[in-house]
Order: structure tokens, then C-alpha cells, then sequence
């Protein structure tokens, strides 16, 4: 399965892939075979590339739940990292859009199944703005602040590209 991994501020495509008993990493694009053995519960060894490291993972608190974090031990030294559903990420990250108001844009390719709202709604926290399609999965995008819609610059059926605008949420008037 494929996973945003984010050390610090960069972040890196990453899958690993198992099949007839060889695994493979998938980074940013570039294949590696691996070899990885775990020799007791969260420490393994890893052969990558004619290389050897010892791993040794352990889970690390994070306040979001679509973030999985780890602090990872590689040569004695100590490095946190996460990894991300980066499908999870591009809804987020609409869903971020709205947090003060502003234009949700579509966060990946899809088809608009359904719209829920119109021009001139009042919308509150959390209210669904409409249905997209998209990898197969329908996902429901929702408001994050209160406010009144001002635009809806697309359609039920349209299909729609990664960063069309969809709706715009105004503050609500007093």
C-alpha cells in the first residue's frame, strides 16, 4: 500500500511490497530489493542495497489519527518519522481549505456525485458540502468553519481535475 512518509518537512512517496517472499521498497519512484528479517518484536534487519542496518521501531503519540508515527533507531541514531494514507492527506487538506472561510478545491480527480448545498446556504461546522467520486471511493466533503455558500463553481456529474474550485464559503453576515 502506498504511504506519504514525512521526516521533518520532507516528505517521500513510499510502498513496500511483499510477494513470493521478496520484498521490495518503492522510494519516490526508485525500486529496491530488501531483505528484512525481524529478529525479535519491533527490531529487525535489514539488507538493502548491499547494505545492512539494524531497525528498531517503536510507535510514537500522535494527536491525529489518519498519522501513523514512529521513532526509529538506524546505526545507534534516533529518527521520527510518519506515515500518511495519501488519500487521507488530499481530503485533509480540502477539508483545510474551509477552515476561515475560502474556495474548497477538489483534492484529487474524481466525478461530483452529488451536490448538497447552493448558493446562499448557511453552512455550519462539519456540514456536508457535497458527494465526490473518486478512486472508486465516494468521499464526503464537509464545511470546517460556519458561513454561507457564495459560490458553486461546479455540478452534479462534472468531472473534475485535482485543485478545481467546487464551492466557496463566505463568512456568515450579521
Amino acid at each position: 500500500m502506498k504511504r506519504t512518509l514525512l521526516i521533518g518537512k520532507e516528505t517521500h512517496d513510499v510502498e513496500l511490497l511483499r510477494q513470493d517472499g521478496v520484498a521490495r521498497l518503492i522510494w519516490d519512484g526508485v525500486e529496491e530489493s530488501l531483505d528484512i528479517l525481524e529478529v525479535e518484536p519491533g527490531s529487525w534487519s535489514v539488507i538493502m542495497g548491499g547494505k545492512s542496518v539494524d531497525v528498531r521501531l517503536d510507535t510514537a503519540r500522535n494527536p491525529d489519527p489518519d498519522v501513523q508515527a514512529f521513532r526509529a533507531t538506524l546505526y545507534d541514531a534516533p529518527y521520527e518519522f510518519a506515515l500518511q494514507d495519501p488519500r487521507k492527506a488530499l481530503l485533509a487538506a480540502a477539508r483545510g481549505a474551509l477552515a476561515s472561510g475560502g474556495t474548497l478545491t477538489a483534492p484529487m480527480p474524481g466525478k461530483v456525485v452529488k451536490l448538497l448545498v447552493k448558493e446562499g446556504d448557511l453552512v455550519t461546522e462539519g456540514q456536508p458540502l457535497l458527494i465526490m467520486e473518486a478512486m472508486k471511493m465516494q468521499n464526503e466533503l464537509r464545511s470546517v468553519s460556519e458561513g454561507v455558500i457564495t459560490k458553486v463553481t461546479t455540478s452534479e456529474g462534472a468531472t473534475v481535475e485535482t485543485g478545481s474550485a467546487l464551492i466557496t464559503v463566505g463568512p456568515k453576515k450579521a
